[in-house]
């Protein structure tokens, strides 16, 4: 299949979850999940959580998870049956604009690092509410690299590249910072949300995050920034790095809120 704008392998989604175990425990806290309960994983990529959720509702309870990638689902299977859930969790390829389920099924929904590979959220998220039940609970957890900052003394460069990487890297860049928005005019209630930081002291790891080699020749190929640049910002991040102090950080936003009561 034709892999759109922003795509990421199995590995990618390995990596940046274990940078991400915190921030997922929390979203499924504000789910509210109880055993037996039917919830929903949109955007399941290979079973980063639904394998976690399922234990979470026990084998009276159902997890699926839906993602537009026939590889990733063809994964997801195989991790749980794996791990002995798949009794009780299904993957299925489906798409975050027309989720393949009936109206009001799951206790609660979650979506995490989907929103920023969207064009259109806005209908993600009705997508989502459809599909819950009346009283339960949507959580989405996305990034806004625009809050993405590095430790450097090339700050000028440092803020090119960051704008340059909200736009051509995904397709909705500032993502985290529109989800309060975008849940108030889908009328849910009793909103929660909370500012999530990820750090990093690696620059390799960081270099491989972002996509900075893609970011840079993009750049330089538009005359956003030249080679002196590039080469200063290099020299300036290699530096830290061997100094063992390299740093990093972006933010992302976690929400959650309630589907009416008819």
């Amino acid at each position: 299949m034709i892999k759109p704008k922003g795509y990421v392998d199995a590995q990618y989604l390995q990596t940046t979850a274990a940078l991400l175990q915190e921030f997922k425990q929390r979203s499924y806290e504000w789910m509210h999940i109880q055993p037996g309960h039917v919830v929903l994983d949109d955007g399941c990529g290979p079973a980063s959580d639904t394998v976690a959720l399922a234990r979470l509702v026990g084998s009276s309870g159902q997890v699926s998870g839906v993602d537009y990638d026939p590889e990733m689902i063809v994964e997801a299977e195989y991790r749980a049956m794996r791990a002995g859930f798949n009794n009780w969790v299904n993957h299925q390829q489906g798409s975050t604009d027309e989720l393949p389920y009936p109206s009001n099924q799951f206790d609660s929904c979650r979506s995490e690092r989907v929103f920023q590979h969207l064009k259109n959220p806005e209908r993600a998220l009705e997508e989502m509410v459809r599909v819950t039940k009346p009283g339960g609970r949507i959580v989405v957890w996305d990034a806004d690299w625009g809050t993405l900052t590095i430790d450097t003394d090339e700050s000028e460069t440092e803020r090119k590249l960051v704008r340059i990487m909200t736009k051509i890297t995904v397709n909705n860049g500032y993502s985290g910072r529109r989800l309060y928005r975008m849940f108030k005019k889908q009328s849910l209630t009793g909103l929660v949300f909370e500012a999530n930081t990820m750090f990093f002291d690696r620059y390799e790891l960081l270099r491989t995050i972002v996509g900075f080699d893609y970011v840079e020749s993009e750049a330089l190929a538009m005359g956003e920034v030249t080679q002196q640049e590039l080469d200063r910002w290099h020299e300036s991040l290699a530096e830290s790095d061997h100094e063992g102090c390299f740093f990093g950080s972006v933010n992302g936003i976690l929400i959650a809120g309630e589907k009416p009561e008819k």
